[in-house]
């Protein structure tokens, strides 16, 4: 199990904010806003070694900081936010080491196998992660889109990530629900990728402690790697130290070693 690092961006700022509050007709709570520039924090990160960090652009005007993130950090952080097959690419080329795609997978809200075959064509398996951030209903995680506010028709199970394995490096999923409340974490739901190997995949979503991450590893049978946001000390919590999780949790040779892509249907 891996700490790995975030810098969530909303106006082109570096903030934590609450998930939920992302939906259509509601302000946008904010836990943190940083007065450090989103590449302060990309070289924090480069000095600990700490790789496969997550630079997560929330809606528009958040593009120059993400790249001044990249280049403080080249080959070490992964993007995502408004990641498409045309601009996958210049993403790339701007340092990431992956990019993170979600809602355009899903045109309409219904997953598209024909994209996520194309994107893997153009860029590799090894350059892209799959979100698949999710909310619960009737009893079941579905991947949500759209700054996470729109359900989608792909349920997150085994299945769905053995369906999706051959075409991504990793996979990245938000409990949105618990997203920024530091009010514990979707037990259910790491759980739930616990059961699942194949694919390093990280859980983000309601750390609130060291407690809480000690859950991770026992849910997640060790496989699951953690983000943490309004919790830690860099991010205004203070909860939990940035500097301990870093020496504990810190960098790993990574395994993004794509396998074959037979899973996927149209």
């Amino acid at each position: 199990m891996r700490f790995r690092p975030c810098i969530d961006l909303h106006q082109g700022k570096v903030k934590q904010i609450v998930g939920a509050t992302l939906e259509n007709g509601r302000r946008v709570r904010v836990n943190f806003e940083a007065r450090r520039s989103a590449d302060w924090y990309a070289r924090l990160y480069r000095n600990d070694g700490l790789t496969g960090g997550h630079v997560i652009m929330l809606g528009p005007g958040n593009e120059e900081a993400a790249r001044q993130a990249l280049a403080a950090w080249p080959q070490g952080l992964q993007v995502g936010g408004g990641v498409d097959i045309d601009n996958a690419g210049a993403w790339l080329e701007a340092g990431a080491a992956a990019v993170i795609v979600t809602s355009w997978l899903f045109p309409g809200g219904r997953f598209s196998g024909q994209r996520l075959a194309a994107l893997g064509r153009k860029i590799g398996a090894r350059h892209l992660v799959i979100d698949l951030s999710c909310r619960r209903r009737n009893g079941r995680y579905w991947v949500v889109m759209d700054r996470w506010r729109t359900f989608t028709d792909l349920p997150v199970t085994p299945e769905t990530l053995d369906r999706l394995a051959g075409f991504c490096c990793e996979f990245l999923v938000h409990g949105v629900d618990v997203e920024g409340r530091c009010q514990g974490i979707e037990n259910d739901l790491v759980k739930l990728l616990g059961r699942w190997s194949g694919r390093p995949v990280t859980y983000a979503g309601g750390i609130r402690s060291i407690e809480d991450i000690r859950l991770i590893e026992e849910l997640g049978r060790g496989a699951v790697d953690f983000t943490v946001g309004s919790a830690l000390d860099i991010f205004g919590g203070s909860a939990l130290k940035y500097e301990q999780l870093a020496a504990a949790f810190g960098p790993r040779p990574g395994n993004c070693r794509p396998v074959g892509q037979d899973h996927l249907r149209h």
